[in-house]
């Protein structure tokens, strides 16, 4: 039985496999120097005083093969729902093979274990390889990762670590249940990629933020979590829009941000501009006076706005909590997958 269903998805394997070492020497090519570019460029700057602007400069060089990589990795699960899960039992129950099957000494319990044990296993471990070799290969590029391209961010988490394989799992499961109980191939294939498309976006946006409680916090305004500040010609007072970034807590999961006044109030953030009311025709935030202390730039003005009691309120995951998000996503997927294995299980025994 082991053979049988090895020489029905050796094609569908080798494929999968000549594509992953297609990745696997690219990444084992470029690695080296991305990593010799990292650590030159860390040695510099530490020298100098100061590695903003080699970050910034280092990953929008590499952003491209960087966003290519981490798309891989989060496509490959879906991928092994719809060609490998959703058509596994659904070819057979098309063209009649499994009756020959179920009809000679082989249970209909041990056709089914088989085949989900060699694919199944086939896919979490394609997953796994993928995921480790780009987590490799990114490294330098996630410690200097720009906001919204940190290992914490929804979409580089899902393809970093150990989910990967339980993305796979789960996307195989859902094909094979979606092809079971539909019993045709493009309607389970089409079933399987809304259902684990719907999950995929519940899962960063609802769910993932919540498996830990979120952290809440007030900070002062500064360089670090302030993206800009200005007055426009028709506004009395100036505005502030907050960055998704928490002072001393680089590489956090920013869940909310926005801007508290003196009394506590919300008066603004999360990308929104909101206004403070601090002088801008005498102080610090005046522009003659910016202009004279040039080399402070805006700290001056930030000093003046955190001493009238304005506050960024923020609500994050700590960047510490990688781990820890990574095996309760893990174990959460790993119980759906366990959920639908049984639900095949079941709807196997009671077919006709």
């Amino acid at each position: 039985m082991i053979w049988l269903t090895w020489r029905q998805f050796r094609g569908a394997a080798t494929t999968t496999g000549a594509a992953l070492v297609v990745l696997a020497v690219a990444l084992a090519l470029t690695g080296p120097e991305l990593a010799s570019d990292y650590s030159a460029g860390i040695t510099a700057c530490t020298r100098d005083g100061g590695c903003g602007q080699f970050f910034d400069r280092f990953f929008d060089d590499y952003q491209a093969p960087f966003q290519a990589a981490t798309v891989i990795v989060l496509l490959l699960p879906a991928l092994a729902g719809l060609f490998w899960g959703a058509p596994l039992i659904t070819r057979e129950l098309e063209a009649g093979t499994h009756l020959l099957v179920w009809n000679q000494s082989i249970t209909r319990t041990r056709w089914l274990a088989v085949k989900l044990t060699v694919v199944g296993g086939a896919a979490v471990a394609a997953a796994g390889l993928c995921s480790l070799a780009v987590t490799w290969w990114s490294a330098p590029l996630d410690k200097s990762a720009a906001p919204g391209f940190t290992l914490m961010d929804p979409l580089v988490f899902g393809a970093r670590g150990i989910v990967p394989m339980a993305y796979a799992a789960f996307a195989f499961a859902l094909g094979v249940t979606a092809g079971l109980v539909v019993g045709r191939t493009l309607p389970a294939m089409a079933v399987t990629l809304a259902v684990f498309a719907a999950v995929q976006i519940v899962m960063p946006l609802t769910v993932r933020p919540h498996l830990l409680p979120p952290v809440s916090a007030s900070f002062e305004l500064g360089p670090e979590n302030v993206d800009s500040f200005g007055k426009s010609s028709d506004r009395e007072f100036p505005e502030v829009i907050l960055d998704s970034a928490i002072p001393g807590h680089t590489g956090a999961w920013v869940l909310s941000s926005r801007l508290t006044d003196p009394s506590g109030h919300v008066v603004g953030g999360d990308g929104a501009p909101a206004t403070v009311h601090v002088s801008v025709t005498s102080g610090p935030c005046a522009p003659s006076q910016q202009a004279q202390e040039a080399e402070r730039g805006m700290d001056s003005c930030l000093a003046e706005i955190n001493r009238l009691g304005y506050r960024q309120k923020a609500t994050y995951q700590p960047f510490e909590r990688f781990w820890p998000l990574q095996w309760i996503e893990t174990g959460a997927y790993a119980l759906l997958t366990l959920a639908l294995t049984a639900l095949c299980f079941q709807w196997i025994r009671r077919r006709p």
